[in-house]
Protein backbone atom coordinates (compact mmCIF):
# COMPACT_ATOMS: atom_id res chain seq x y z
CA UNK A 1 0.00 0.00 0.00
CA UNK A 2 0.97 3.67 -0.91
CA UNK A 3 0.03 6.80 0.54
CA UNK A 4 0.02 9.70 -1.52
CA UNK A 5 -2.24 13.17 -1.78
CA UNK A 6 -5.52 13.17 -3.15
CA UNK A 7 -6.43 14.96 -6.48
CA UNK A 8 -9.72 16.07 -8.13
CA UNK A 9 -9.73 13.00 -10.67
CA UNK A 10 -9.58 10.69 -7.09
CA UNK A 11 -12.95 12.63 -6.02
CA UNK A 12 -15.60 9.68 -7.67
CA UNK A 13 -13.51 7.12 -5.54
CA UNK A 14 -13.49 8.94 -2.42
CA UNK A 15 -17.41 9.32 -2.49
CA UNK A 16 -17.62 5.80 -2.72
CA UNK A 17 -15.36 5.27 0.01
CA UNK A 18 -17.34 7.66 2.08
CA UNK A 19 -20.96 5.75 1.34
CA UNK A 20 -19.40 2.69 2.06
CA UNK A 21 -17.95 3.93 5.64
CA UNK A 22 -21.51 5.17 5.92
CA UNK A 23 -23.02 1.64 5.54
CA UNK A 24 -20.82 0.31 8.16
CA UNK A 25 -20.98 2.11 10.59
CA UNK A 26 -24.89 2.29 10.64
CA UNK A 27 -24.68 -2.12 10.75
CA UNK A 28 -22.08 -1.89 13.50
CA UNK A 29 -24.53 0.49 15.69
CA UNK A 30 -22.92 4.32 14.68
CA UNK A 31 -25.77 5.91 12.35
CA UNK A 32 -25.17 9.23 13.01
CA UNK A 33 -21.43 9.94 13.09
CA UNK A 34 -21.09 10.83 9.43
CA UNK A 35 -25.11 10.52 9.05
CA UNK A 36 -26.32 9.86 5.06
CA UNK A 37 -24.03 12.81 3.56
CA UNK A 38 -20.91 13.20 5.92
CA UNK A 39 -18.60 13.91 4.60
CA UNK A 40 -19.80 16.36 2.49
CA UNK A 41 -18.55 17.06 -1.64
CA UNK A 42 -17.60 20.07 -0.50
CA UNK A 43 -16.06 19.10 2.49
CA UNK A 44 -13.78 16.66 0.39
CA UNK A 45 -13.52 19.38 -2.23
CA UNK A 46 -11.31 21.54 0.03
CA UNK A 47 -9.50 19.03 1.87
CA UNK A 48 -7.67 18.27 -1.73
CA UNK A 49 -7.75 22.29 -2.03
CA UNK A 50 -5.32 23.04 0.94
CA UNK A 51 -3.63 18.97 0.42
CA UNK A 52 -4.93 17.95 3.29
CA UNK A 53 -6.85 14.94 1.85
CA UNK A 54 -4.53 11.79 0.97
CA UNK A 55 -5.33 8.51 -0.47
CA UNK A 56 -4.08 5.09 0.34
CA UNK A 57 -3.74 2.88 -2.98
CA UNK A 58 -3.12 -0.83 -3.16
CA UNK A 59 -2.67 -2.17 -6.98
CA UNK A 60 -3.41 0.57 -8.70
CA UNK A 61 -6.75 1.25 -6.91
CA UNK A 62 -7.54 3.85 -3.81
CA UNK A 63 -8.71 1.57 -1.36
CA UNK A 64 -8.35 4.17 1.41
CA UNK A 65 -8.58 7.73 2.52
CA UNK A 66 -8.17 10.47 5.30
CA UNK A 67 -7.02 14.07 5.97
CA UNK A 68 -3.80 14.78 7.81
CA UNK A 69 -2.69 18.37 8.65
CA UNK A 70 -0.41 19.91 11.33
CA UNK A 71 -2.20 23.20 12.98
CA UNK A 72 -4.42 23.83 14.94
CA UNK A 73 -7.81 22.22 14.83
CA UNK A 74 -10.13 24.66 16.21
CA UNK A 75 -12.85 21.94 17.30
CA UNK A 76 -9.51 20.99 19.82
CA UNK A 77 -9.38 24.43 20.84
CA UNK A 78 -11.56 23.52 24.17
CA UNK A 79 -11.89 20.14 25.65
CA UNK A 80 -14.02 18.83 28.44
CA UNK A 81 -13.68 16.31 31.36
CA UNK A 82 -10.11 15.68 30.93
CA UNK A 83 -7.26 17.79 28.96
CA UNK A 84 -4.55 17.32 26.17
CA UNK A 85 -1.11 15.00 27.01
CA UNK A 86 0.27 18.32 25.99
CA UNK A 87 0.19 21.79 23.96
CA UNK A 88 3.06 20.84 21.87
CA UNK A 89 2.59 21.21 18.41
CA UNK A 90 0.16 18.56 16.87
CA UNK A 91 -0.69 16.91 13.29
CA UNK A 92 -4.70 15.61 13.47
CA UNK A 93 -6.06 13.08 11.47
CA UNK A 94 -9.69 13.37 10.35
CA UNK A 95 -12.49 11.14 8.04
CA UNK A 96 -10.86 8.27 7.66
CA UNK A 97 -12.77 5.46 5.84
CA UNK A 98 -11.53 2.08 3.62
CA UNK A 99 -13.39 0.58 0.71
CA UNK A 100 -13.35 -2.83 2.65
CA UNK A 101 -11.38 -4.91 0.17
CA UNK A 102 -7.92 -3.77 1.89
CA UNK A 103 -6.91 -4.81 5.19
CA UNK A 104 -4.90 -2.20 7.55
CA UNK A 105 -6.11 0.96 6.25
CA UNK A 106 -6.11 2.81 10.04
CA UNK A 107 -2.37 1.20 10.52
CA UNK A 108 -0.97 2.38 7.82
CA UNK A 109 -2.28 5.87 8.12
CA UNK A 110 -1.48 6.26 11.39
CA UNK A 111 2.07 4.75 10.37
CA UNK A 112 1.73 7.42 7.92
CA UNK A 113 0.95 10.48 9.92
CA UNK A 114 3.16 9.45 13.04
CA UNK A 115 6.33 9.87 10.90
CA UNK A 116 5.07 13.33 10.33
CA UNK A 117 4.82 14.80 13.42
CA UNK A 118 5.71 12.99 17.12
CA UNK A 119 2.05 14.14 18.43
CA UNK A 120 -0.90 12.86 16.63
CA UNK A 121 -4.86 13.98 17.96
CA UNK A 122 -7.91 11.98 16.53
CA UNK A 123 -11.30 12.47 17.27
CA UNK A 124 -14.46 9.80 17.60
CA UNK A 125 -18.10 9.72 17.98
CA UNK A 126 -19.38 7.84 21.08
CA UNK A 127 -21.30 5.33 18.68
CA UNK A 128 -17.62 4.54 16.96
CA UNK A 129 -16.68 1.50 18.98
CA UNK A 130 -14.59 0.00 16.35
CA UNK A 131 -12.43 3.01 15.99
CA UNK A 132 -12.16 3.37 19.71
CA UNK A 133 -10.76 0.01 20.15
CA UNK A 134 -8.67 -0.04 17.45
CA UNK A 135 -7.19 4.02 19.04
CA UNK A 136 -6.34 2.13 22.44
CA UNK A 137 -4.46 -0.63 20.76
CA UNK A 138 -2.43 1.70 19.01
CA UNK A 139 -1.78 3.66 21.88
CA UNK A 140 -4.16 6.49 21.92
CA UNK A 141 -5.06 7.67 25.17
CA UNK A 142 -8.63 9.16 26.07
CA UNK A 143 -8.18 12.97 26.99
CA UNK A 144 -11.62 14.08 27.25
CA UNK A 145 -14.07 15.56 24.90
CA UNK A 146 -14.29 17.84 22.40
CA UNK A 147 -17.15 19.30 20.10
CA UNK A 148 -17.12 19.54 16.16
CA UNK A 149 -18.92 22.49 14.35
CA UNK A 150 -22.29 20.80 14.29
CA UNK A 151 -22.06 21.18 18.37
CA UNK A 152 -21.65 16.99 18.39
CA UNK A 153 -19.81 15.62 21.22
CA UNK A 154 -16.59 13.27 19.94
CA UNK A 155 -13.92 11.76 22.22
CA UNK A 156 -10.67 13.09 21.31
CA UNK A 157 -7.58 11.15 21.30
CA UNK A 158 -3.78 11.98 21.47
CA UNK A 159 -0.66 9.90 21.05
CA UNK A 160 2.90 11.41 21.56
CA UNK A 161 4.82 8.90 19.34
CA UNK A 162 7.96 7.80 20.41
CA UNK A 163 10.64 9.21 20.04
CA UNK A 164 14.71 8.17 21.03
CA UNK A 165 14.77 8.89 24.66
CA UNK A 166 17.48 8.79 26.97
CA UNK A 167 17.04 5.26 28.30
CA UNK A 168 17.15 4.36 24.91
CA UNK A 169 20.12 6.48 24.38
CA UNK A 170 21.87 5.74 28.14
CA UNK A 171 20.46 2.19 28.78
CA UNK A 172 22.97 1.01 31.15
CA UNK A 173 22.04 4.19 33.40
CA UNK A 174 18.57 3.18 34.00
CA UNK A 175 19.59 -0.56 34.18
CA UNK A 176 18.64 -1.34 31.03
CA UNK A 177 21.26 -3.71 28.66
Amino acid sequence: MTIRHADKNDLRSILKIYAYAREQMRLSGNPTQWGNDRPAPETIREDIRKEQAYVIVEKNRICGVFVFFTGIEPTYRLIEGGAWLNDAPYGTVHRIAGNGQCKGILAKTLSFCEKQINNIRIDTHDDNKIMQHLLAKYGYQKCGYIHVEDGSRRIAYQKIVRTSSAEETYPRFFGVD
